[in-house]
């Protein structure tokens, strides 16, 4: 088994790595050649973040010797940038990187407290959780806790003095006269109705009472309604600052020790994630790449990847996996009796779990797409491409073009180009497709192709070794009119799904060849000819999105299906914007009345679609 950067004495090839990096928020760890990590950064946007560090100019000299000894870098993606930060201080505390000087400090991250005792205060604390009481967090915002701390009080008149003071008091203070309070220094409150406010609050913290987020909204419409504006933005940034305090930290939760187990197989080729949590932390992932499990189902790769991965080793109480398999049961009795403790297997079906599962997932299939763009292995499937469609060279370039719409809605074909190097992304080209009957995917085809190949003979661009087309007989014979017409002579392959759409069943019809082109579904060839078919599909997918949402110029949630006027400004008023929508993760959405988690991930995707 080897992880996701093979070990090698070759400088660290900074360009191809930045190709397959991704956009999305997440924590990035540097490593040297003797396998150790040598610094930890956070992102907001990681494949920009990590570009900084090799750009010309411009390098601190601190920089440019860390940079030097990089030999490969690995990467875990969060749910937000503010799970990032919390990831970012766990693995810095647990791994010491040598270049996070800056960061080697004793400030942790700000919590809720609430004490213990018959009348218990709420407070912010930092430090060890050495008092009794309940806490909330950790939260990467002290200003954002304090400032909810007083919405919160406005709300539920729970006591935030200190107890010496709280003990000594004689006559209530400002803040019941400003009803802040109950003061239960003196009395005026009974421990029945004080436990009443407590409970709500805990509620409300724990994300199980959205009471406090209808009534802002309520009084935020009624200030606009008065033309109060001053006003309703005052309740505006309340919703804001208190959905910071509310923001569900994926990062660290209440569970113990235990690992999280992804595997992911395709184009012949496994991935195993690896998430490791203890004590509720998140200290990161890694990747394994199983050798000899091509053709192998997730369930194989993780039956045979557990016993030889744990046995011999500490092995966490808890083992969440991404599939079930038969052996389950088998394996978790013999770690049990290896460990001399209980071991549990299973795969999770709610709660906390699922959230851990989907971020492994997440993980995996990016590490899995680097490892498919990685050059050596790209060169051994142009090779058997060759092989496989008996032509004269081997092909150093592929376009592929795919048709997008909805009912016919604003089409668009998009063309991705392939080369040694993987996909190259400054060739790509998205065609509007106009003029034709809707939903006609041939016509969009022909039209597609003229424009791309009379530019092309126009010295516009490069010309193709093999020209891809995602669809069957119909759509390869609009190709081939298309380039009759124009009296170009280039190779050309038609990639048809099969009837259930599984990978590994696609038909191909190669121009030239009678007869279908027949390749195993283990074949690297057919490998290669997938993953550039579903590039071209998520790109054409991608140009018809935009370019719906730009003819409609509206909010980007009213193209979302299942988003009615009722919902889309509930859903506004309860976070105070698109803005801080955009900033909000999964279920932190869900949260909101009306909206179900399914809903919830397609607002979530709208804005976050990778470019």
């Amino acid at each position: 088994m080897t992880d996701n950067q093979d070990q090698t004495a070759t400088p660290f090839d900074s360009a191809a790595f930045l190709k397959t990096l991704t956009s999305r928020p997440g924590v990035y760890r540097m490593i040297d050649n003797t396998d150790t990590v040598i610094y930890v950064g956070k992102a907001k946007n990681l494949k920009k973040r990590v570009s900084s560090y090799f750009r010309a100019t411009g390098l601190t000299s601190k920089n440019r010797v860390m940079v030097a000894q990089i030999a490969h870098i690995e990467t875990t993606v969060t749910h937000t940038e503010n799970e990032a930060l919390i990831l970012e201080n766990n693995l810095i505390k647990a791994l010491m990187p040598r270049y996070n000087i800056l960061l080697r400090d004793d400030k942790t991250y700000p919590y809720l407290h609430i004490s213990a005792g018959p009348f218990p205060r709420i407070g912010l604390h930092r430090g060890t959780k050495r008092k009794e009481g309940r806490y909330f967090g950790p939260y990467p915002s002290a200003g954002a806790v304090r400032e909810s701390l007083h919405l919160l009080q406005k709300h539920f008149p729970i006591r935030q003095c200190d107890d010496t003071y709280y003990q000594n008091r004689s006559r209530p203070c400002l803040q019941y006269q400003i009803k802040r309070c109950t003061a239960p220094c003196v009395g005026l409150v009974s421990e029945a109705d004080y436990q009443k406010d407590l409970n709500h609050t805990i509620l409300f913290l724990e994300g199980k009472n959205q009471q406090i987020m209808d009534d802002l909204s309520q009084d935020m419409t009624a200030a606009s309604e008065e033309l109060d504006f001053e006003k309703a933005a005052e309740l505006r940034d309340k919703i804001v600052n208190l959905r910071k305090v509310q923001e569900r930290q994926y990062i660290t939760g209440d569970q113990g020790d235990l690992d999280v187990l992804a595997a992911v197989n395709r184009d012949g080729i496994a991935v195993v994630e690896v998430a490791f949590i203890r004590g509720g932390r998140s200290l990161g992932s890694k990747s394994y790449f199983p050798k000899g499990s091509s053709g192998s189902s997730a369930e194989e790769v993780l039956s045979a990847f557990i016993p030889q991965y744990y046995l011999g080793k500490n092995v966490p109480n808890e083992v969440l996996v991404s599939h079930q398999f038969d052996d389950m049961a088998l394996i978790e009795a013999v770690l049990k009796t290896e460990s001399e403790h209980r071991v549990t297997i299973r795969s999770p079906q709610r709660g906390a779990g699922v959230r851990w599962m989907k971020m492994a997932l997440t993980n995996a299939e990016i590490s899995l797409m680097q490892r498919l763009s990685s050059r050596s292995n790209l060169l051994q499937r142009f090779e058997a491409l060759q092989v496989a469609l008996a032509l004269d060279e081997m092909p150093t370039r592929l376009e592929c073009f795919d048709i997008s719409h909805t009912r016919g809605e604003r089409t668009v074909a998009s063309c991705v180009v392939f080369g040694l190097e993987g996909a190259i992304k400054s060739d790509y080209r998205k065609f509007n497709i106009d003029g034709i009957t809707p939903g006609d995917d041939y016509a969009a085809m022909n039209q597609a192709l003229t424009r791309r190949y009379t530019r092309l003979q126009k010295g516009e661009g490069k010309w193709p070794d093999l020209l891809l087309i995602d669809g069957g007989k119909g759509q390869l014979s609009e190709a081939k009119a298309v380039m009759a017409e124009l009296q170009l002579d280039v190779p050309m392959l038609g990639i048809a799904k099969g009837p259930e759409r599984r990978p590994g069943e696609e038909t191909l019809f190669l121009v030239g060849r009678e007869g279908e082109v027949d390749l195993p579904p283990d074949s690297p060839a057919l490998h290669l000819l997938q993953q550039v078919r579903d590039e071209a599909h998520r790109f054409a997918i991608t140009g018809h999105r935009q370019r719906r949402a730009k003819a409609r110029k509206t909010s980007p949630l009213e193209g979302i299906e299942g988003m009615g006027p009722k919902r889309r400004q509930k859903l506004l008023k309860q976070f105070g914007g698109l803005q801080q929508i955009q900033r909000a993760g999964v279920e932190d959405i869900a949260a909101v009345d009306g909206i179900s988690p399914a809903l919830a991930q397609k607002i979530y995707d709208v804005f976050h679609d990778e470019k």
